[in-house]
């Protein structure tokens, strides 16, 4: 077994700290994508993945381990995980392009439930009363918080034809993340993380780049800044996001995903000039509980082990 089957108090910490800074990073992510308009999906999954290499070489780079990065024993997993991998991002990001940021964003929000309960199912973790029960808090919060806003949940409101097409995008792209996320705790039993996102980002790149003949765009300057940033961007959320799935179970790690709503409001308001309501404030005030509780259950459980090991004396 290694520590990431078994992470313990300081360990899931860490894990739960990278995560949400990775969930910053990709909010800064999609808020440029969106900013960028409206662009071919292929087209930004392009330049989200082929941007993404450089910060990831950088990070090789720095940690002298460039010349030894690809290689591995697992090509197939990763391949694997490239093609759900690059499918969830074109369905997301075709989301993004047809929904409002809020509602691209709380729609999303189905994977970190999805991939609890998948991790229970297919990877045998087990999870505490506890963990359902703050997970089923959070998406209360998530609930709250984009049920005036979401034009599928309001009575009267006829979806238009682009619309409709973002929502089905966005569930069917959360679903598909969830089963990506469960190929990356599998492979990081073995993989090292940069190989991990390296691989990722060649075989998104080169998947993507089999849309051009289905009709890429001429990018103004501006667009072309902010999907390149998009791709950088991307690239160190990605590193961020595995290294934070090797310290934790991937069932303590996802619903930490939910903080995305909440730096959501902050740059919508910022960046778009969208004004945080009642719903908005309490609901994530809700999510931000949610998370603060498995931070807090999960250092008491820390703690309760290393007093258990403190307290049997060693074997020998």
């Amino acid at each position: 077994m290694t520590t990431a089957d078994h992470p313990g108090g300081h360990n899931t910490l860490t894990g739960i700290m990278l995560k949400i800074v990775s969930v910053a990073v990709f909010v800064g992510m999609s808020s440029c994508i969106k900013a960028a308009g409206t662009v071919p999906v292929g087209q930004i999954a392009f330049f989200r993945s082929f941007f993404a290499i450089f910060p990831i070489v950088i990070f090789l780079a720095f940690q002298g381990k460039l010349g030894t990065a690809f290689s591995t024993k697992r090509p197939l997993n990763h391949i694997a995980r490239g093609v759900v991998g690059v499918c969830a991002m074109g369905l997301s990001f075709f989301a993004l392009t047809r929904l409002p940021l809020p509602e691209a964003i709380t729609l999303n929000y189905a994977q970190p439930l999805l991939v609890v309960v998948f991790s229970s199912i297919f990877l045998g973790e087990a999870i505490r009363v506890y963990r359902w029960s703050a997970v089923a808090v959070g998406l209360v919060g998530v609930l709250i918080i984009s049920w005036p806003e979401l034009t599928l949940l309001s009575s009267g409101a006829a979806l238009g034809d682009q619309e409709v097409l973002g929502v089905i995008a966005a569930l069917a792209g959360a679903a598909t993340s969830a089963v990506a996320m469960l190929l990356v705790r599998n492979l990081v039993q073995s993989e090292p993380t940069a190989t991990i996102v390296l691989w990722f980002s060649v075989t998104a790149s080169v998947l993507a780049l089999l849309s051009l003949p289905f009709g890429w765009q001429a990018l103004t300057p501006l667009q072309a800044g902010l999907l390149v940033a998009a791709g950088f961007c991307g690239g160190l959320a990605q590193i961020l996001m595995t290294a934070a799935y090797r310290h934790a179970e991937a069932s303590v790690v996802a619903p930490f995903e939910y903080t995305s709503m909440i730096l959501g409001i902050v740059v919508g308001y910022l960046a778009f000039g969208d004004v945080p309501t009642v719903h908005m404030l309490i609901g994530g005030l809700i999510v931000v509980a949610a998370g603060i509780f498995i931070i807090w259950r999960e250092r008491q459980l820390g703690l309760e082990r290393a007093r258990t090991r403190q307290a049997v004396p060693p074997q020998g």
